[in-house]
Formats: C-alpha cells, structure tokens, sequence
C-alpha cells in the first residue's frame, strides 16, 4: 500500500491532474491519498475532486499537516503562500517603483519575496516529515524551486527531496513539433538551474537538431521575436523556460520599452495567470455543489511526480529532469547550489547524473541566478536582512532598472507588504 500526501492540495486543478495521472497506473490504483491545506473549503473541494477521479482510491483529509504526513511515502508539496493577494503585492509593489516583471515567481524581487516566505513553511513541513514520515520522498512543485531546494538543503539535509518542473519536457516537446521530428524519438541532454536550464544536446538518429531550428527561424522572423530565441542565437544553446520567465532573469529586456515591443513581452502575466487560476477554482468548486460535473482537465499535461512514484514503487527505470543540491554535478556551478540534471529513477531512488562543465558562457548566466539565490537564502538561514538587500541589489533585472537608493527602499516596502509571512528576524 502506498500513502501519497499533497500539501497544499487545495491548489484542485494541479491536485486533480497529478491524481489522474497517478492512479491511471494499476500498481498505484488502490493508493492511499492524503489531502492537507489550511483552506477547509479548498480542501474539500480537492477531496471531491480525488473521489470522482477514481472510486478505488482511499481519501483522507486533515487541516493538520502533520497528521495528513503520518505513514506518507511520497509527499507533494504546492503550495502558494500568501495566495493571490501576495502573488499581486509582488507585482504592484515594485511596479509603484518603475520595476516591470513578467512571472515574478523565481529570480528578481518577486522570486526573492517568494522565496522568503516560502521558507518559514518549508521549515515546518521538513520537521514534520522528518517526526512522522523521515523516509517519505519530498516532491517539490512550489516556486522559486532553486531557492526552495537549496534552502531545504541548507537546513534538512537527511530529508529525501527533489525539485520536479516540467519545462524541459515541454521545451524538447514544442521544438521537436516546431522542426517536424516525433518528440517521443528524440535524445536530449539538459542541464543548469530551474527556468534556466539549457538544450546542450538534441538529436535525433544520432543527428543535431539545432540546424533545423534555425532554418525554422530564418524561414520565419516572427520566431525571432522571443526573448527565448533571442537568447539561443547569442548564448548558442536554447533556453528551457518560456520568454516571460527567461526575460526577469537577465537585465537587457524588461528595461527597454523598445525590446519589450520588439520580443513581444508580456508584462505582468502571472498576475493575471493567477487572477484565471482563482477563477477556475470557483468554477470548479461551484459546479461540484450544483452536482455537476467539473470542467474538463487539459488532455495533456505531463508531469514528473507520478513517474517518480511509479518508478520508486515498481522499480521501472525512467530518466527525468531533477532539480537538487549541487554535489559535484555541475562542475564549473557552485557546490550545494540547486541545479537541474538527467536523474534515473528506479525503487532505489533518485540517481542525478553527472553533467560536467557547461559551455562557459551559460554558466556564466547561471552564476548570475545562482547570486540570487545564495543571498536569498542566507539572509533565512542567517536572520540576516542586509542580505535580502543584497540579494536585490545582485539581481539582475532589478539592479538594470532601479538606483541603489531605490531598491532599498523597494526592498523595505515590500518587506512591510508582506509583514507576518516573512522569517521572524527579516522583518
């Protein structure tokens, strides 16, 4: 019998998608699924919601997290702290400051505060695994994963966690479709830090890939128009995230008005992302009481979680992309940084693979991230404020578009936006 724990899992539309797919597998069929949020509405909708995707499956539910953990194997954690309201005080606040962001949920001032109070709740999650599930695998779904990993690094090293993000699949996928090749028969390496991990490899027969991808872009300029692709033709290698995460990362884009016209940026999309997820929430959640069905999931929406558990419980081989503590991985990256590599799954666990030294220039852009990281979750780990100034002031995006003096006073503003969420001692 296996007991799987979402955290967090009144997120319904990502809680319902990963059920499908988990119990669509026989050996999972019969699992044990345990919902915990500290919405008591939202978790009954999840629980409804686990109920109509299969009526073999054993639901429990609890307000408390630690007894929804007791006898987990697997625990999915997405949550979102501080819900939409915090998700737009990222967004409006530095906005009032002249700062343009796009997603706000990994890097730049808006990763750096979701980050920070983020932490508090993976420090209680992390002890309670370790009182009541100390061998139960944390799959980590909550942004900003890099900053999440390396601070459960940091402060649980005995706890089993892996950060799982399927932007790579979608990446291999979207361009295999874009040169004509089955993406399914396609050999890829990728390798470097969540939302900035690189294409380093992409066959097919044993045959590069990359000069079919620019013909494609030669054969229409409207391609060229991505902040993704103009990445690509000046770093070499094709960027795995979208063009409105990859455009925070960096400080040539969102400062310009002129390139957020020319690569057709879209300027504070998760705020309405968000908005739309609240939405479908209540749609879902009404229809249930009416006692009609909830609207359709996508058909497709491929994530990692159930093919770790599957593989870990069967013993079936798979290799995905995972994001963890750099321990000698990527060698010219920091060590103990989170990075994205291969990893094989089978019932032993998780094996990342050894990557080696990335191309220069795109560690380069790595270390860049990884800066932000580090400062984010040392000012946490250390109580120590002055180094979520730093972290701003060494953010690229950020530190394009604003004065010292004004990203210390961004940074205070913020910090008073958010308030009780944050680490007692960043207040």
């Amino acid at each position: 019998m296996v007991t799987i724990a979402f955290v967090g899992a009144g997120s319904v539309e990502f809680t319902r998608q990963l059920l499908r797919d988990i119990l669509s597998f026989p050996e999972l069929a019969d699992a044990t699924i345990s919902l915990h949020d500290i919405d008591s509405e939202r978790l009954e909708v999840a629980a409804a919601l686990a109920r109509l995707t299969s009526s073999q499956v054993r639901v429990r539910t609890s307000l408390s997290r630690r007894e929804a953990l007791e006898g987990a194997d697997f625990v999915v954690n997405m949550v979102a702290i501080g819900g939409h309201a915090a998700t737009l005080r990222d967004f409006d606040v530095p906005e009032s400051f002249g700062l343009r962001q796009t997603i706000g949920d990994t890097l730049g001032i808006g990763g750096i505060f979701r980050g920070l109070r983020t932490f508090p709740f993976l420090d209680g999650l992390a002890a309670d695994m370790l009182a009541v599930c100390p061998e139960a695998w944390l799959l980590n779904y909550t942004n900003p994963m890099a900053m999440n990993i390396q601070y459960l690094a940091t402060v649980a090293p005995r706890l089993k966690a892996v950060g799982l993000c399927h932007s790579v699949h979608w990446t291999i996928h979207d361009l295999s479709a874009l040169v004509g090749v089955p993406h399914e028969e396609v050999d890829f390496l990728s390798a470097g830090v969540n939302h900035q991990a690189w294409i380093l490899r992409w066959e097919h027969g044993g045959r590069s890939l990359y000069p079919a991808l620019d013909a494609a872009i030669a054969a229409d300029p409207e391609l060229a128009r991505r902040v993704r692709v103009d990445v690509y033709r000046r770093f070499g290698f094709y960027p795995t995230e979208t063009s409105e995460h990859s455009s925070e990362y960096v400080p040539w884009y969102l400062k310009h008005q002129s390139e957020v016209d020319r690569l057709r940026i879209p300027v504070r999309d998760y705020a309405s992302i968000s908005a739309e997820n609240v939405a479908t929430y209540e749609k879902t959640r009404d229809a249930l009481a009416a006692g009609d069905q909830p609207p359709p999931l996508e058909d497709e929406a491929v994530e990692y979680a159930p093919q770790v558990i599957h593989s870990l419980v069967t013993g079936r081989q798979r290799t995905i992309q995972v994001n963890v503590a750099n321990d000698g991985l990527i060698s010219n990256l920091p060590s103990g940084a989170a990075v994205e590599v291969p990893a094989t799954l089978d019932r032993l666990g998780v094996h990342p693979h050894v990557v080696g030294a990335l191309p220069r220039q795109l560690a380069a852009l790595n270390r860049s991230f990884l800066n932000v990281v580090d400062l984010t979750v040392a000012a946490a780990v250390e109580g120590n404020p002055d180094h979520v100034r730093h972290a701003a002031l060494c953010d690229p995006a950020t530190a394009a578009a604003l004065t010292v003096g004004q990203i210390d006073s961004l940074v205070a503003a913020l910090t008073a936006a958010h308030g009780d969420l944050l680490p007692a001692a960043l207040r």
